[in-house]
């Protein structure tokens, strides 16, 4: 696989790492780490964290002095990413349920799904929001809620439900959406099942699932039972906003909790090893979110997901599993579409890529993501960009480092063009750059 994904995920004082595909060089705990928080990810080892978030406001840094014959032009406007300040104590952790499943390095897809092909489609979902403008409370969207809401038992180590999750039913064809550290070790030959709002089981199989978004689609028979959720949106949202969380915390089935939106797109990141990293542009709740609420939906008063809850926050320690702490975050659901539509029409996701290379570790500079390698026959070297260069904004939106990068370019998707604004010999020029795209 060409070179242009996922980064290290744990971010080690380390060598320039690929940010833009799955690398798979480094591991957890490398040597030169300073001491940080452990991620917890469902029940498995105990796991360091080596990538502290980025702090606070960031000024744009000077490049390299070296020569530049580029000539400055104008930042276009375009949405910003804002600057955020993040707890030193704090760390990631997936919320997969009571014990882990180990994290898939690719997309799968199972062939056998007819599914394929066929994509979302408006007669098979809803998007109408289901709870009106005078009715809207918490009681009001668990009653929605709770009947498209189910629980996922997947294979693990030798268990048939050794992993568990949450999921939320997407159509009438019997699709469900989850997160794919749910469902990654059981996807290829293990047991996957879901339980309903009523207590029925049923058997599902992997349409497909992208580990680079952490979203699986799941196909289970269509049943009464399985009423679809009704899907909205997450740009509208407001921080302070009442949302209300759905799923089996710590294996409680059909649990509520509620909270209100704490921050829109957050740039966050997941993932147990480097092959298996996952960037998000994160909606954060304080909404309870435990292990065992991953894949499930986060909803609007108006009875509509916006959102697919995938990490918490911890403080670390020396547990296995950390809880609650009143800082989790959901996939936009914006996101969820996407992928869902591509798996569903093709049997595999694809997410953008431009064929460079970024540091992600913890000798990031914090003024930008800066450009250690530009891959040939790319769109990268096709817009000039070179090594050393310094980005620090794409489309106006400002860029603190490499983990911001990867963020706002999956914001994106394969084809569009995006400007680029770059620090070269101390001197900002801006580039245009047409997105490439890979499987994942």
């Amino acid at each position: 696989m060409d070179p242009l994904a996922d980064t290290q995920p744990y971010g080690a004082a380390q060598d320039p790492a690929p940010v833009f595909e799955q690398s798979g060089s480094a591991a957890p705990g490398a040597a030169g780490q300073q001491s940080a928080p452990a991620w917890t990810g469902d029940s498995g080892p105990e796991r360091e964290a080596t990538r502290p978030l980025p702090f606070g406001p960031v000024p744009f840094g000077a490049g390299p002095a070296e020569p530049s014959a580029w000539d400055p032009a104008p930042v276009q406007p375009g949405r910003r990413l804002p600057a955020w300040t993040w707890p030193a104590i704090a760390a990631l952790a997936l919320v997969v349920g009571l014990v882990g499943g180990a994290m898939g390095a690719a997309l799968y897809e199972s062939s056998e799904d007819p599914a394929v092909s066929r994509g979302l489609s408006p007669s098979t979902t809803r998007t109408a929001p289901p709870i009106s403008a005078s009715n809207q409370s918490v009681s009001a969207v668990a009653e929605e809620l709770l009947p498209s809401t189910v629980q996922i038992l997947a294979g693990f180590d030798g268990s048939d439900s050794g992993a568990t999750g949450s999921g939320f039913v997407l159509d009438t064809e019997g699709h469900v959406i989850t997160n794919n550290h749910v469902v990654a070790d059981a996807a290829d030959d293990g047991t996957i099942d879901v339980v309903d709002s009523e207590g029925t089981t049923h058997t599902a199989t992997v349409v497909g699932r992208s580990s680079v978004y952490d979203l699986a689609v799941l196909k289970v028979e269509a049943s009464s039972s399985l009423r679809p959720a009704s899907l909205g949106s997450s740009a509208g949202l407001r921080v302070g906003e009442p949302v209300v969380a759905f799923g089996a915390p710590l294996g409680l089935s059909q649990t509520v909790t509620s909270g209100i939106v704490s921050a829109l797109n957050r740039p966050v990141t997941t993932g147990e090893t480097d092959d298996t990293s996952s960037f998000i542009n994160a909606v954060q709740t304080d909404a309870a979110i435990n292990p065992g609420n991953s894949g499930g939906p986060l909803v609007n008063l108006a009875g509509q997901v916006v959102g697919v809850n995938s990490a918490i926050a911890t403080t670390g320690g020396f547990m296995q599993e950390a809880g609650n702490i009143g800082v989790g975050f959901a996939i936009p659901i914006e996101q969820v579409e996407t992928t869902a539509q591509q798996i569903l029409s093709t049997g595999e996701a694809r997410y953008p890529v431009i064929g460079a290379t970024v540091q992600t570790g913890e000798s990031r500079e914090f003024q930008g993501a800066r450009i250690d390698e530009v891959r040939e026959d790319t769109p990268a070297e096709d817009a000039g960009l070179r090594s050393d260069d310094l980005v620090v904004a794409v489309n106006g939106q400002r860029v603190t480092d490499g983990i911001s990068l990867i963020v706002s370019i999956r914001t994106h998707q394969p084809g569009e063009t995006l400007e680029f604004t770059v620090v070269r010999g101390g001197k900002e020029s801006k580039v245009k750059i047409t997105l490439d795209s890979e499987v994942g």
